[in-house]
């Protein structure tokens, strides 16, 4: 492990969360590290066991839990063998998503229903449908807003970076901290209102009183689900929910590309005519017949599925993996219960002193995902700088048979001789970065200029990072020549980063920066220079 990483990791304290999960691949390429897809130009397909592999892919046990990134879940038997069986034939989409939605419908008890590709669909159709109902002149004219409802409301818990999917419809999100607030807000131009499913959406401020003033203007409400279970009688509709936004490859363990959306026949309606096969502003947004089908089969599924037996098979598996690691001296374990109703599953927190066992939580989790077989865990915490106690998650929810025993040994054989890391005190600094900075990073076909405002005091760095229309604090180190920097750019109801690693020649700095999910990008910077005093800029001539 070079020098340089285990800087970045003494210093670094973010781990990763679903957001920033993403982070991971950047990191890598920026670094070097070992483990990336490498696939040959000779390289073949073979279709069986080892298909990934065979293209140079490396696939990965799933102790983290259901993220788009590493694929979602693993659909059910009855869900491939449905594809399976759509697949032979041809049939009608629409008379097909009626039947469907009649089925799906009488199977939660809502009034309607249809399948989407995917959670963050249902939402795009959802504020379609609820803009332009089935007026094909309104449908025709998105995302152009003119004269039409233009606006969503959400409560301030409930945005996300997921809430793009409702963006895209051009609307301006409205974030309300209050009922007052709310109710002062709903108006002729609110399309709909939108609530993430979460612990907060059963408060004073929840869904319930929320729905009822919205009923009350005749603007409908929807929720987002997406990694919920699905509970029937449904708990949002109850609440007063007009619609509820499934994802179809987590809970359900259907189609990673499918989603589902439950809820008023006339608004699932208007949903479903604004989307493929129609020729809508969802047409991209397509659902194919095997998804249709598995989708169905995943829903008939989770009302006959063992949830006890499950959540037992869970809890074996984190004490399989508890009974191995505790044999190390030192190292503490601990069971934790969900919230609220999504990523319904047990988690293990695995905890150890990082100075006794020479490896840190943030270095374990890397090592585990760099190793083989290729793991990925629920998240490492604690770093050499931050002190205390250093942690790993298992979270069982989409582990496999057989993957227990994997994560097990893996996690033993490496709690017990980690690789040695050089923990040598990191060089001084040699270069000062205090000052305003020019700075250019080269985007895939979109150079942007950004402006650093950084002050220097011995070794540490920190000020202020300013791009196009985003900005946020800037903070880092420099060892000798070399800079790393990172920053967090609010936006909506997100944020995204960077992390910057460079050389700095007098007023001059250069190097990668990682962009988490966007990849990696080059970036250089160049002092600002002032005008001296006394001494104005050479007035330019007449042309």
């Amino acid at each position: 492990m070079s020098k340089l990483f285990s800087r970045w990791l003494e210093r670094s304290s973010q781990g990763f969360t679903r957001r920033s999960l993403f982070q991971r691949g950047g990191v890598a390429a920026l670094l070097g590290a070992a483990g990336g897809a490498a696939t040959p130009a000779e390289a073949a397909l073979e279709v069986g066991p080892s298909m990934y592999e065979s293209i140079g892919v490396r696939p990965v046990i799933n102790a983290k839990g259901t993220f788009t990134i590493i694929s979602g879940s693993q659909s059910l038997p009855e869900v491939k063998q449905a594809m399976m069986e759509a697949s032979k034939h041809y049939v009608h989409i629409d008379e097909l998503m009626d039947a469907v939605g009649k089925r799906i419908a009488e199977i939660t008890g809502a009034e309607s229903a249809m399948v989407t590709c995917g959670c963050a669909a249902a939402l795009t159709h959802a504020t379609s449908a609820c803009i332009a109902g089935g007026d094909p002149e309104k449908m025709q004219r998105l995302p152009d807003l003119t004269g039409l409802k233009n606006e969503v409301v959400a409560p301030y818990y409930s945005r996300n970076v997921y809430d793009h999917a409702v963006r895209m419809l051009g609307v301006k999100m409205v974030t309300v901290r209050d009922l007052d607030e709310l109710s002062d807000r709903l108006g002729p131009q609110t399309a709909m209102v939108m609530v993430l499913g979460s612990p907060e959406d059963t408060g004073p401020f929840g869904l319930e009183p929320i729905a009822k003033i919205a009923k009350a203007r005749g603007v409908p409400v929807i929720v987002d689900a997406a990694a919920e279970d699905l509970t029937i009688p449904n708990v949002h509709l109850k609440r007063g929910a007009d619609l509820v936004a499934y994802s179809g490859g987590k809970a359900l363990r259907g189609p990673q590309s499918a989603g589902l959306l439950i809820g008023r026949k006339d608004l699932i309606r208007a949903a479903w005519t604004n989307s493929a096969p129609h020729h809508a502003f969802g047409r991209s947004i397509k659902v194919a017949k095997e998804d249709i089908m598995g989708m169905l089969a995943a829903v008939e599924m989770w009302v006959k599925r063992d949830h006890k037996a499950e959540w037992k098979m869970w809890e074996s598996w984190l004490d399989e993996i508890a009974t191995s690691v505790k044999r190390i001296d030192g190292v503490t374990t601990e069971v934790s219960q969900p919230r609220g109703l999504s990523n319904r599953s047990p988690r293990l927190d695995i905890k150890w002193d990082p100075k006794k066992l020479g490896v840190t939580g943030e270095e374990m989790d890397k090592l585990m995902w760099d190793g083989n077989p290729r793991i990925i865990l629920g998240g490492g915490r604690g770093d050499w700088r931050s002190g205390g106690e250093s942690t790993v998650t298992i979270m069982p929810w989409m582990m496999m048979p057989g993957d227990s025993k994997a994560i097990a040994d893996a996690l033993y054989k490496t709690l017990t001789d980690p690789p040695k890391v050089d923990r040598s005190a990191p060089a001084a600094p040699s270069v000062q970065t205090g000052g305003v900075w020019e700075v250019e990073i080269d985007y895939t076909l979109s150079p942007a200029q950004h402006k650093f405002f950084l002050e220097q005091a011995g070794a540490d760095v920190q000020g202020r990072h300013e791009g196009d229309r985003t900005g946020g604090d800037i903070k880092g180190w420099v060892e000798g020549d070399r800079v790393m920097l990172s920053s967090r750019h609010p936006w909506e109801g997100t944020s995204f980063g960077f992390k910057f690693s460079g050389v700095v020649k007098g007023d001059t700095m250069e190097g990668d920066v990682d962009l988490g999910e966007y990849f990696n990008a080059k970036w250089r910077a160049r002092r600002h220079q002032y005008g001296r005093p006394g001494r104005p800029s050479r007035p330019q001539k007449n042309v």
